[in-house]
């Protein structure tokens, strides 16, 4: 389980540290930073996807993403070691560490793109050893039998040794990891608009995880109720919609989704239901997949939820922290008091001074230990 998290000089993330539990709850007022910590998270995903620099295109490139407070307004070319993107976190026995900068002279017409400046795994119990430091387009790790080894092929600049390096029988800790954070899994604000694939006709193949845009929200369901926990399932579903239930019909090799609600003399397919109650359905295919994940993230799930799904899905949630690891970014009141109410839940509340995001009330002695390597 993931204890610490750590960010520097990502957007609004000048030098924030958090300690997380298995349930934790993020919450704050509007731009103070909430969402940076759910996109900042994502980049590791991305990352071991070899998607990095892509990722970061996308919003912007490097000048975008980088911290820009009152100290970092100078050249790029003189950003120091300090200026560093920095996105790590600890789970008490191994630290993982990726700092981002400038790409130097001769990088052409992408100069949008990152340069990977240090990336490093450690262990945190004595005695302390570096599996993995890399700096630049050089690295030195473990192998198979703890020998540090010089890795022989200039690394590409713009992408994180966790993709480049795909030899689980002669480094199995970097595979480990870049496996462990293929499977962490995020979901933010599914579409459900008129032209939403959530509410077309879908395939009809077993599907144990949701897609992170619900594409693939009926059969996600059908698979809970015939592979997973289909009685809990309609429980929940009953809880947040008034004895309603769902069902899935097949069509040649397709499937439509149908709610039938009480009062109603026939099912309503997915063209017909709400907003809220599409991604009610595609938050309970996610929270209660039958292949849990050791890590959920969810950005701002009560996005057009009635007042009265929040209580439900808060309780899915706790449900579901009960076999993954689940981080919660939230400004619903009511949502995050229910979650945070839970026994050993973490709740953090962030706010912004001088453009830079912190944790309320915490003092500089008050964060996790955390030492950024250059």
């Amino acid at each position: 389980m993931i204890t610490t998290l750590a960010f520097a000089n990502y957007r609004s993330l000048r030098d924030l540290r958090l300690s997380v539990g298995r349930l934790t709850v993020i919450t704050g007022a509007n731009g103070t930073g909430k969402s940076n910590v759910y996109r900042a998270l994502k980049l590791l995903v991305d990352a071991a996807n070899g998607e990095l620099a892509r990722s970061l295109a996308r919003e912007g490139g490097m000048p975008s993403a980088m911290w820009a407070g009152e100290e970092s307004r100078r050249t790029r070319a003189k950003v120091d070691e300090s200026q560093r993107l920095g996105i790590g976190f600890g789970d008490g026995l191994i630290a993982y560490q990726l700092r981002l900068g400038y790409a130097g002279p001769g990088n052409g017409a992408f100069s949008l793109d990152p340069e990977v400046k240090v990336e490093t795994i450690r262990t945190l119990e004595k005695p302390k050893v570096n599996l993995l430091e890399r700096h630049l387009a050089s690295a030195v790790l473990r192998d198979y039998e703890g020998h540090p080894v010089t890795f022989g092929v200039t690394l590409d600049m713009y992408e994180s040794v966790l993709s480049q390096l795909a030899e689980p029988h002669r480094y199995p800790v970097l595979s480990l990891l870049r496996e462990r954070l293929r499977r962490w899994r995020f979901y933010h604000q599914i579409r459900t608009d008129s032209d939403s694939p959530v509410r077309a006709l879908q395939i009809a193949t077993r599907t144990p995880v949701l897609a992170h845009d619900g594409h693939d929200l009926a059969p996600a369901l059908q698979t809970i109720r015939e592979n997973g926990d289909g009685p809990g399932l309609a429980d929940a579903i009953a809880d947040a919609f008034d004895g309603a239930r769902v069902s899935c019909e097949g069509n040649r090799g397709r499937f439509a989704l149908r709610f039938h609600a009480k009062g109603v003399s026939r099912p309503l397919d997915a063209a017909e239901l709400s907003d809220g109650t599409l991604r009610y359905l595609a938050l309970l295919a996610a929270l209660r997949s039958p292949r849990p994940p050791e890590l959920f993230v969810l950005n701002e799930p009560e996005t057009s939820l009635h007042p009265s799904l929040l209580a439900p899905l808060a309780r899915q949630i706790i449900e579901a922290a009960k076999q993954s690891q689940v981080i919660v970014v939230s400004h619903a009141a009511p949502l995050v008091d229910a979650v945070a109410a839970t026994r050993d839940a973490v709740r953090i509340e962030l706010v912004k001074e001088e453009g830079a995001t912190q944790v309320a009330g915490q003092e500089r002695l008050d964060e996790p230990p955390w030492k950024w390597m250059s």
